[in-house]
């Protein structure tokens, strides 16, 4: 019930066809069925004025669906940072009216709409869908330091050491969850990891 009050946790939606002259599509993991159900209704033809950037996960599921959408680009790569040089050369080139959609895991998403707002694209209008797994990407507020695919409650900042308490609490700017030190009056007292975000 916390988490529904807490107005910077990302609502996602369902993705939609829009109408426009160029789609772009970023997904990973399960993120690519979101793009394969959309297919499914999409018109004859409208993957053809479509680019999609793909992250595998580690069993290379999903490409060759993808692909038999038959989109005007489509750019596979093993990690947000190999692929986040093409997307903001492709942000930075795009004209008016391209739509942009999202699918696949928060960290995925978080990272693109980041990309997408410095590129001046308005948050309200990129299309969103959650696939796949519930890990977090937080950000320590004590060291600043990002650690990535977080699964449990508390977690360790993989920068400084802290144990953090991952709160629901979202910042937009960073693409992360604020993780705040569980145990800072008593780093003796160590409560036992759940795993929560799968």
């Amino acid at each position: 019930m916390a988490a529904k009050s807490i107005i910077s946790r990302p609502v996602y939606g369902t993705l939609s066809l829009q109408p426009g002259k160029h789609h772009l599509f970023v997904a990973d993991a399960e993120g690519a069925l979101a793009i394969t159900d959309l297919a499914s209704k999409a018109p004859a033809g409208f993957f053809a004025n479509a680019h999609i950037i793909f992250i595998l996960g580690n069993d290379g599921k999903h490409v060759a669906a993808l692909q038999a959408l038959k989109p005007a680009q489509f750019y596979q790569g093993h990690s947000f940072a190999n692929a986040l040089p093409r997307l903001k050369q492709t942000l930075a080139n795009a004209h008016m009216g391209l739509r942009l959609y999202l699918a696949g895991t928060e960290g995925l998403i978080g990272q693109a709409m980041q990309a997408a707002l410095e590129a001046g694209i308005d948050h309200t209008s990129i299309q969103t869908e959650h696939r796949g797994s519930l890990a977090r990407r937080i950000q320590c507020v004590h060291c600043k330091g990002i650690t990535e695919n977080v699964t449990t409650q508390p977690a360790t900042c993989s920068h400084c050491g802290l144990l953090l308490l991952v709160r629901d609490h979202y910042s937009r700017r960073l693409a992360a969850f604020q993780g705040v030190c569980i145990n800072a009056e008593d780093r003796s007292e160590i409560p036992p990891a759940e795993e929560i975000f799968r």
